[in-house]
């Protein structure tokens, strides 16, 4: 799939902005479709599976946070929320309940485009240059199916942005990754990163892989430095 095959699902209630970023999107080549609200965007998902979900956060009803969490309960699809709001509050949210990314109210067209295209990237990569299963620690992730298996058999699945994370840490075990590193793939961007959205992240796939408490064992916090992944990392056979 090229990126500009790719299905896009804009949702959000503002209707200029939803003919701007769908005439915009849709000049440079993706196939786009809009909803104007949480029942719209299920009955286009019911039609049509997306390769990526643009998702306003303030909209009557359904508000982005509930329809991002309902999203994740059964797709990994990758999320990009929009925010009129330049609190932190609100990325943070919207990054705890697995969207990939967000952008701020207002913005150009072109920078979201910028940001649709580095999330799609980023997707292809994960599915089609990565060997299937990669054990560490206690674990196995299928990187397919975005998955973690515990020794026991438990599995829990990941949203894009954990798994990125994640990846970002297996590809670098038993080494110092600062905070822009970190932001950089979290966040889909290059920009001074938010220490909080930082923390968040990994504190969110600590619990992920029960590595929580005051000491953890398996991402450590190393101090004035950023974070690091204290196991031996292995590939599977398929």
């Amino acid at each position: 799939m090229t990126d500009t095959k790719a299905s896009l699902l804009v949702v959000d209630d503002d209707a200029a902005i939803r003919e701007l970023l769908h005439e915009h999107l849709s000049r440079v080549g993706y196939s786009v479709r809009t909803a104007a609200d949480g029942d719209a965007m299920r009955r286009q998902l019911e039609a049509a599976c997306a390769d990526l979900i643009v998702l306003d956060v303030m909209m009557p009803g359904d508000d982005g946070f509930t329809l991002c969490r309902e999203i994740r309960e059964h797709s990994r699809v990758p999320i990009i929320m929009l925010t009129a709001s330049s609190d932190e509050t609100d990325r943070v949210v919207g990054l705890e309940l697995g969207a990939d990314d967000y952008l701020a109210k207002p913005f150009s067209a072109r920078e979201l485009q910028a940001r649709v295209k580095a999330l799609l990237r980023r997707a292809r990569f994960t599915r089609a240059d990565n060997p299937r299963y990669v054990l560490f620690d206690r674990w196995r992730l299928d990187t397919l199916a975005h998955e973690l298996v515990s020794e026991a058999g438990e599995r829990a699945s990941l949203s894009g942005a954990d798994f990125a994370l994640l990846q970002l840490f297996l590809s670098h075990p038993n080494e110092v990754l600062d905070r822009d590193t970190i932001s950089g793939v979290t966040r889909g961007r290059e920009s001074m990163p938010l220490d909080r959205v930082v923390d968040v992240a990994v504190s969110r796939l600590r619990q992920r892989l029960g590595d929580q408490g005051r000491d953890p064992k398996l991402i450590k916090t190393v101090r004035g430095s950023g974070y690091l992944l204290a196991a031996t990392v292995t590939h599977a056979p398929e």
